[in-house]
């Protein structure tokens, strides 16, 4: 004799679009501004108080967590993480907004697949590589990648 579970089902819920935003479900979205022309692939969920700007493109199965800001002309990448909670009192901060940190994304940058993105600023024009850990603020315009995400060049593309 087993129990019933509480189903969430996933879904938008209090998000603010901007004009030709473009999502493809499932997507679970709820209390975050998404930006002009922005698009978000499947089973991409960004939480409240997340504002995405315009012209990004999120692929899918990203997570992008409470107190993110994410700048125009981003590429996130299949499978990024980002993280508010460093677990400071060494175990989950249990919903005690107070010990989460926020994350700061520029213009134009671009974030490989499987990264995964602590509470950190991120300036303009940054490139990280896929699977980088980026740990510290990424203020140089240029290419990181690594665990922990290190500088390895300037860069010379264009923004996505």
């Amino acid at each position: 004799m087993g129990f019933e579970p509480i189903v969430h089902e996933a879904g938008i819920s209090d998000v603010v679009f901007g004009e030709n935003v473009r999502l493809v479900r499932p997507v679970n979205l709820y209390g975050c501004r998404i930006g002009d022309g922005t698009f978000i692939g499947p089973f991409v969920e960004i939480q409240k108080d997340v504002t995405i700007g315009a012209r990004c493109k999120i692929q899918s199965h990203a997570f992008i967590c409470e107190l993110v800001t994410v700048g125009d002309d981003c590429f996130i990448g299949h499978g990024v993480m980002f993280v508010n909670d460093l677990f400071a009192d060494g175990r989950p901060a249990a919903g005690d907004r107070t010990k989460w940190k926020s994350t700061h994304i520029g213009h134009r940058v671009s974030i490989g697949s499987n990264a995964t993105i602590l509470p950190v600023t991120i300036g303009d024009d940054v490139v990280i590589g896929a699977g980088a850990v980026v740990t510290k603020d990424l203020t140089r315009p240029g290419i990181y990648a690594g665990n922990p995400a290190r500088y390895l060049r300037a860069s010379t593309r264009t923004a996505p």
